[in-house]
C-alpha cells in the first residue's frame, strides 16, 4: 500500500498525529509546516493535518519524521504499529499496513462515526503523549539548570560567609588596636601634661629668680653708673668752665713744629701728623663728640660718577654703622643754594640731613653749626674745602679731609 490515496482514513489520521507530535524536532521542517510547528501538538493535528500529510509525500521528510517518531514510546495498538511501519518503511511494513487496513475496513462497516471518534481520540492520546514527553524533557532541563544554579549559589554563599568571618576578625583586631592606641595616647597625654605643669612651675621659679637677680644687678649697676656719671660730669663741667674762664684757643700741632718748619724753609703746618682713620675713630670716641659732614664735598670724592640722589643715599646709609658704633651726634649738610626743592630723605638713627636754604651755600651752614656749639665740645668737620677748613680750625674744631671719612666708610 504505497499509494498515499489508498491509506485508510484512520491510519492516515494516526500518521498525522504521530508526525504532529514530533514536528518541532524534525530538521529541516518544510516551509509550509514552519508555522504549523509553532502550534500546540493537538492543534497541529487538527489545523495542519492536511499540510502534514501532503509533506509526507517527500521521502526525505518522511524519513526524518520516522526517526523522531521512533523516539516516542510505542503502544500495543495495531493502528499505532501500522502508522509507524508506514513511516519507517521497514521490511514487511506493507503486510503490517495491509493487515491493519483490512481490520479498519471491517471496522468501517461497524460505523463510520465510531471509527472517526476512535481515530480522533487516538490522535489526541498520541498528541498528549508527545506533549507529555516534551514537558518531561523541559522539566528535566529546568531541574538541571536549577541544580547548577543552586550549586553556584551555595558556592557563593560559602565564599561570602568566609569573607564575612575574615572581615569580622579584622574588625575585632582593628577595634582592639584602636582601644590600645587610645589608652596609650591618653596615658602619654596625662604624662605630658604633668611634665608641662612641672616645667612651667620650674620656668616660673626661674623667671622669678632671674627677675629678682636683674633687679638687684640693675640697682647695683644704676647706682654705680649714677655715681660715675655724676663724677664725670663734674670733671667735664669743671674742665669746660676752666677753659671758658681762661679763654684758651684751640691748639694744633706741637711746639717744635714751627722750629722744624723754619729749619726746612717752609711755613709752619697746621697739624703735626696726617689725618687717618684711627684719628677719626679716636675723635668720634670722645664724650659728646659732634660730627659735621660737608655732604657733596665727600660724595663727589667718593662716587663722582653717580647721580646726586644716589650720592646722598649712599653717604647717609654708610654713616649709619659709624654713628651707631661711636654714638657721635652727626649732621650731613648738602648744598641746595640754587634749588627751591628740598628732598625728604630717610636717615639712620642718629644721623640728621640738612639742606642749605635758598641763596645760602653749605659752607655757611656748616660755619653756623660750628659757631652754635659750646666751647670745649669736640667738634669734627669733614671737608676738603681749604678756606672753610682754615676758618673752622681757627674756631677750635677738628677738620679732617674727605678721603679719611671715605676710607672709614668703605672699611
Amino acid at each position: 500500500m504505497t499509494d498515499a490515496a489508498a491509506v485508510p482514513e484512520r491510519l492516515r489520521l494516526r500518521v498525522v498525529a504521530l508526525v504532529s507530535a514530533v514536528l518541532p524536532s524534525v530538521a529541516p521542517v518544510p516551509a509550509p509546516l514552519r508555522k504549523v510547528a509553532a502550534f500546540a501538538p493537538a492543534r497541529r493535528a487538527r489545523l495542519g493535518g492536511t499540510l502534514i500529510w501532503d509533506a509526507l509525500a517527500d521521502d526525505v521528510f518522511r524519513g526524518h519524521a520516522a526517526v523522531q517518531v521512533a523516539a516516542i514510546p510505542a503502544t500495543d495498538d495495531p493502528l499505532d504499529d501500522a502508522a509507524r511501519a508506514w513511516l519507517s518503511r521497514e521490511d514487511g511494513w506493507e503486510a503490517r499496513v495491509d493487515a491493519v487496513a483490512e481490520t479498519l475496513a471491517t471496522d468501517d462497516a461497524r460505523g463510520e462515526e465510531g471509527r472517526a471518534e476512535l481515530a480522533r481520540l487516538s490522535a489526541q492520546v498520541a498528541a498528549v503523549q508527545a506533549e507529555l514527553a516534551a514537558v518531561r524533557a523541559d522539566h528535566r532541563q529546568e531541574l538541571d539548570r536549577a541544580a547548577a544554579d543552586h550549586k553556584v549559589l551555595r558556592q557563593r554563599l560559602g565564599e561570602a560567609r568566609s569573607s564575612l568571618r575574615t572581615a569580622e576578625a579584622e574588625r575585632d583586631a582593628a577595634l582592639t588596636a584602636r582601644d590600645q592606641a587610645v589608652t596609650a595616647a591618653e596615658t602619654a597625654t596625662r604624662t605630658a601634661e604633668a611634665d608641662v605643669r612641672r616645667l612651667r612651675a620650674q620656668l616660673d621659679e626661674a623667671e622669678a629668680g632671674l627677675a629678682a637677680q636683674r633687679r638687684d644687678t640693675r640697682s647695683d649697676r644704676d647706682a654705680a653708673t649714677v655715681r660715675a656719671r655724676l663724677l664725670l660730669d663734674a670733671v667735664v663741667d669743671a674742665a669746660t668752665g676752666l677753659r671758658r674762664e681762661l679763654g684758651l684757643p684751640a691748639v694744633d700741632g706741637a711746639p717744635g713744629d714751627a722750629v722744624e718748619a723754619g729749619l726746612a724753609g717752609a711755613a709752619a703746618p697746621l697739624t703735626s701728623a696726617p689725618a687717618t682713620q684711627a684719628t677719626l675713630d679716636q675723635l668720634l670716641a670722645l664724650p659728646h663728640a659732634r660730627l659735621i659732614v660737608d655732604g657733596y664735598n665727600v660724595t663727589k670724592a667718593a662716587w663722582p660718577t653717580a647721580s646726586l640722589e644716589a650720592q646722598r643715599s649712599r653717604l647717609v646709609a654708610a654713616l649709619g654703622p659709624v654713628v651707631a658704633r661711636s654714638g657721635a651726634e652727626t649732621t650731613v649738610v648738602f648744598d641746595a643754594a640754587e634749588s627751591t626743592a628740598r628732598t625728604v630723605m630717610p636717615a639712620p638713627r642718629g644721623v640728621r640731613v640738612v639742606f642749605s636754604p635758598a641763596g645760602v651755600i653749605a659752607d655757611d651752614v656748616i660755619r653756623q653749626l660750628v659757631a652754635a656749639e659750646p666751647g670745649g665740645r669736640v667738634v669734627v668737620v669733614v671737608t676738603t674745602d681749604h678756606a672753610l677748613a682754615s676758618d673752622l680750625r681757627s674756631s677750635g674744631c677738628k677738620v679732617l679731609p674727605a678721603h679719611v671719612l671715605v676710607s672709614l666708610l668703605s672699611r
